[in-house]
């Protein structure tokens, strides 16, 4: 299979170069990564001395603790040349970061490594070599990028509603756009996960409740959640789950990558609310999948995870905002102070929705950016009153 480049995750990797930090590429499985390792082992092989180690391939079975991976790379290490050491799902392999800190400094070595559980960073990484890596995070297919690997224009009519559909798990490119077939392999993504980036890794024994918390979730994405109301209700049919048990799950399925929770802020006080998130999935393929069904019952909130996920694309840190009375979809910020409001519809189409979407955002009192992004028809980038609403096909393309 020819790789496909994703440029901007290739130039992020090695502007890191030469600077003595371990690059480590996180996200969901299959959201990638590999590809992505793939790509720069052939690009620099041409330059250097590439030491590759795959932990899904049998051949490195054996690589199995630290002393292991320390012994096989040694023993491919080219005096003279750059090393590029490049390690795809380390955290498979028993005490990985004793090995990073042995390797990352020394001259003419790069250091990369894939894992899919965000635990791996704030714990084993950040214990001996805190400070020393770099996190780049990696996310399923942005629109472009779909259309690039499916071989589609936007001007595709079924281009946008499949990217909506199937979202943007780079493995589709083999399996094709059939609904059928699709949902049986972002089903299969999704089981594996569960069972190795939460199940197996933190020895969790009430699998079944686990199933019904992500269908739950998957059901009211984009809905304030907590963990209480989950609680009551278990309670309601025999089966006791304390608020305690449902956060701890919670916070398993978010650093597996297959949830974010989004904490809530308030506008006016400035302020951040200590419950009753929102979550939202990483691929809405795998959301969609898990949820079944069509779509005409929950393309709005839909919209609002493909939106998300492309704020966080576009570098924002995102809240929920919350006003005195009313909700904000998104209060997006940067380090560099920018700031901006955005409201999520699907159409526009009465002077309810518009009063509901555009209302709020007039009741926020400063003069950062507002926005409301919907797929109303014939709409792609006007301006209400200082509020700018965008189609959610430019928003894809073109970011705000």
């Amino acid at each position: 299979m020819k790789l496909i480049e994703r440029q901007r995750y290739i130039e992020k990797i090695t502007k890191w170069f030469g600077k003595d930090m371990a690059i480590v590429l996180t996200g969901q499985r299959r959201v990638g990564k590999s590809c992505i390792l793939r790509y720069l082992c052939e690009k620099l092989s041409e330059e250097g001395n590439v030491i590759f180690i795959d932990k899904e391939q049998r051949q490195f079975d054996g690589i199995r603790t630290y002393i292991d991976l320390n012994e096989y790379i040694e023993a491919h290490m080219a005096e003279g040349n750059c090393n590029y050491i490049m390690i795809d799902e380390v955290q498979d392999i028993v005490e990985f970061e004793r090995t990073l800190r042995s390797f990352y400094k020394e001259p003419n070595t790069e250091v990369i490594v894939t894992g899919s559980n965000a635990k791996m960073l704030s714990s084993e990484l950040s214990t001996l070599i805190g400070g020393r890596y770099v996190e780049i995070y990696i996310q399923p297919l942005s629109y472009d990028e779909f259309l690039t690997f499916h071989s589609l224009s936007d001007s595709n009519p079924d281009a946008l509603s499949s990217y909506i559909e199937y979202g943007g798990m780079p493995g589709l490119v083999q399996i094709g756009l059939d609904r059928e077939s699709a949902a049986k392999y972002l089903s299969s993504i999704y089981d594996t996960t569960l069972l190795k980036d939460v199940v197996m890794r933190n020895q969790i024994r009430n699998v079944d409740f686990l199933s019904k918390l992500v269908q739950y979730m998957a059901d009211n994405e984009g809905k304030l959640i907590s963990a209480t109301n989950i609680s009551n209700y278990m309670k309601s049919i025999r089966e006791n789950i304390s608020p305690s048990v449902i956060i701890n799950y919670q916070k398993m399925l978010s650093d597996s990558y297959l949830l974010h929770k989004v904490s809530r802020y308030d506008i006016h006080g400035k302020r951040l609310f200590e419950s009753n998130e929102k979550f939202y999935f990483e691929d809405q393929g795998i959301r969609n999948a898990i949820s079944g069904g069509t779509r005409d019952q929950d393309i709005e909130k839909i919209i609002e995870g493909v939106v998300y996920q492309h704020l966080i694309r576009l570098g924002y840190k995102v809240y929920v905002g919350q006003l005195q009375a009313g909700e904000i979809d998104f209060v997006c910020s940067k380090t560099t102070g920018e700031r901006v409001y955005v409201q999520v519809s699907y159409i526009v189409a009465d002077e309810a929705t518009r009063e509901r979407e555009f209302g709020n955002l007039r009741k926020i009192n400063d003069n950062y950016p507002k926005y409301v992004i919907s797929m109303t028809p014939l709409v792609s980038k006007n301006d209400d009153n200082g509020i700018t609403h965008l189609s959610l096909r430019r928003f894809l393309l073109e970011g705000l």
